[in-house]
């Protein structure tokens, strides 16, 4: 039985640390995807209540304990030791996590060994391992934070010696792209550093400083994300920024927020100390921020032509500062909320607003968000996985509307994330919608599953289920023809149920 039990706290330590780091070692997360994936199918419930009989009944006979290993082995089903998204990467920091984690287990089954209870502790460790990878995640979160000081402190030096002017970005959505936009406007007129991809954290905008800041660099733009108060003031006590940029406040992350008030506080500490606040005052969030903060405020807008920038919510008016039109759209594909934040970034740096027209019309396609293409057996392809916001969600129906009208419309999703409790209700919300503009629905996974069920119900589409991406992906290719058009909107890791 000892084999047996050490076998499984084995398995299970590797399930859940690969969740860990999926979830940026965040403490307290994996527990909460352990309770998704425990809950989310008739199967998962009945083997967790199997489990926890076998160990009701080991105390007993030991030899019951068999039934809470095996169970630990397996389960919860369709979460993977091995991971297709994202493989455990066996860095210095999850190795320090996974001694931990071993050292936690080896205590408690020491003190059961008391108690004449070690087996039982050893079977209950691997069913209840995500509470002990927590556990770990909180005891070692001062020791890595020690740990990486030093390539902060390297990164603030390096700053301290290039001194270049710092943009800093922040947002609920839009960051990444508006920070892509920004840095191809300065391209021409300064030697601009962008921090890459999505290093958006303490440890990858250190990174990003210390591998990519050379002598010269004119700009460095930063893109700071938050999962909680006191985040980005602290990166900005370090990054100082020269402009503060805020993109939009909405629902993603509410659930670690608890509110759209307390998000707007995280995100706004990015004005602190900055000169410039570039606004995006569509938002009513942000337009309340505008006009109580003591910063020079840049107001950018796309409906409101009196903005200080102003762009063409419809793309054919084209982009206006301070009233004067300063480009065109020239059959650009972009988004029209980051591109006034963008070109706002430009203007509070003296980017002479005359010479932004060529630059507006090279800008770069942001990436698995809205992308056009077409498949190589015809079919048109709109992906937006890259999105996981209600607004987002809502322009990609218009643009697979746009892009596939008169032509057989398929959604292909799982719903969006992290919404906190209003979740449920943006899903279904969501799904209404769309079931009114699509032909045919194909919801991926059990996360939203109810409530995307539920929003599809009154709609005219029609509705398949499938258990991952995929299977969507083969259902596509096998049903769709030359002329017909899919929207791929958002894709979940699959540590997702």
């Amino acid at each position: 039985m000892w084999v047996a039990a050490v076998i499984a706290c084995g398995f299970a330590t590797l399930r859940w640390l690969r969740v860990a780091q999926r979830e940026h070692y965040l403490s307290w997360t994996v527990t909460r995807f352990a309770q998704r994936w425990w809950v989310t199918s008739l199967i998962n419930r009945a083997l967790f209540l199997v489990a926890l009989s076998g160990l009701g009944v080991a105390v007993a006979y030991p030899t019951a304990g068999l039934l809470t290993a095996l169970v630990t082995v397996t389960g919860p089903l369709g979460l993977s030791i091995t991971g297709r998204t994202a493989p455990l990467r066996w860095t210095g920091r999850l190795r320090r996590l996974t001694l931990a984690v071993v050292v936690l287990t080896g205590v408690l089954a020491s003190i059961g060994g008391v108690f004449g209870g070690a087996l039982v502790v050893m079977l209950s460790a691997g069913i209840f391992m995500p509470l002990l990878v927590d556990v770990a995640l909180a005891v070692t979160a001062p020791i890595e934070r020690r740990l990486s000081a030093r390539f902060v402190d390297q990164a603030t030096r390096a700053l301290s010696r290039v001194a270049p002017r710092v943009v800093a970005i922040t947002g609920s959505y839009g960051k990444t792209t508006t920070k892509n936009y920004l840095a191809r406007l300065l391209r021409d007129s300064h030697a601009t550093v962008a921090s890459p991809a999505s290093f958006n954290n303490r440890m990858g905008l250190a990174r990003a400083i210390n591998e990519h800041l050379a002598a010269g660099t004119e700009v460095f733009i930063a893109e700071m994300g938050t999962y909680g108060k006191g985040e980005i003031a602290e990166l900005c006590s370090w990054i100082t920024p020269t402009v503060g940029v805020i993109t939009a406040i909405g629902p993603v992350h509410l659930e670690r927020f608890g509110s759209l008030e307390a998000i707007l506080e995280a995100k706004a500490e990015i004005l602190k100390d900055a000169g410039t606040a570039v606004l995006y005052v569509d938002d009513p969030h942000l337009a309340t921020l505008a006009d109580r903060t003591d910063e020079a405020v840049i107001r950018c807008s796309t409906r409101d032509p009196t903005a200080d920038v102003f762009v063409d919510g419809a793309g054919q008016g084209g982009v206006f500062v301070s009233g004067e039109q300063v480009a065109t759209l020239e059959d650009v594909a972009v988004f029209p909320g980051n591109l006034a934040c963008a070109v706002g970034a430009a203007m509070a740096l003296g980017v002479p607003a005359a010479g932004l027209s060529g630059a507006i019309n090279e800008l770069p396609e942001a990436e698995h968000r809205q992308t056009v293409s077409v498949s190589d057996l015809g079919f048109t392809i709109v992906d937006d996985t890259y999105n996981s916001n209600p607004a987002g969600a809502r322009s990609a129906l218009d643009t697979l509307e746009r892009v596939g009208a008169g032509s057989r419309r398929v959604l292909v999703t799982p719903g969006m994330v992290e919404l906190g409790p209003r979740q449920h209700e943006e899903n279904v919300t969501f799904a209404a919608r769309a079931a009114g503009r699509v032909t045919d629905f194909v919801i991926v996974g059990r996360t939203n599953r109810a409530a995307l069920l539920e929003g599809t119900a009154g709609g005219r589409a029609s509705v398949m289920v499938v258990d991952s991406r995929e299977d969507a992906v083969r259902w596509v290719r096998e049903n769709l023809v030359d002329g017909d058009v899919v929207l791929y909107e958002n894709d979940l890791p699959d540590h997702y149920p």
